[in-house]
């Protein structure tokens, strides 16, 4: 088979994947934040974090890079973490209301609420041992201070 019909067959195998497979967003209640009415941080992390940072928070490389929230330094600070899911940062989206872009529908937003939920779940998980939290006011403070 050439290169040619091989490329052809891949497109029309991905197109059809596309077509007939459900979406695993929708599923997740990432598209429609009415599904997602949650301020439980593990539910959150599941339902929408987990799809890229991996089960267990260990991260993934391939076809974009996705890092480990597991034993991460980093989270050390809660501030980080809220500017991080507030703005977004590399190819990570926004979830902030003010801040998630939409592509072809809604943008997938995260209240104060579950921003906060979702940090105090990952900065004690996966081998991370931060005890302080941060509250929703916190995350209403930092995304006042952050245009």
């Amino acid at each position: 088979m050439t290169f040619r019909a091989r490329s052809a067959l891949v497109a029309i195998v991905i197109t059809l994947a596309i077509a007939y497979l459900p979406a695993r967003s929708n599923d997740a209640g990432i598209m429609n934040a009415a599904v997602l009415d949650t301020t439980d941080g593990q539910k959150i992390f599941e339902e929408v974090c987990q799809g890229c940072h991996m089960n267990g928070a260990r991260g993934a490389e391939g076809a974009g890079h996705y890092p480990a929230l597991a034993n991460d330094p980093t989270l050390a600070s809660r501030e980080y973490m809220a500017l991080t899911i507030l703005k977004g940062r590399r190819n990570m989206p926004a979830f902030g209301e003010k801040h998630a872009i939409g592509f072809g529908g809604p943008p997938a937003t995260l209240s104060e609420e579950q921003i906060a939920a979702v940090i105090n779940y990952v900065r004690s998980h996966f081998g991370n041992n931060y005890t302080d939290k941060i509250t929703a006011a916190d995350v209403h403070a930092l995304d006042q201070d952050a245009h």
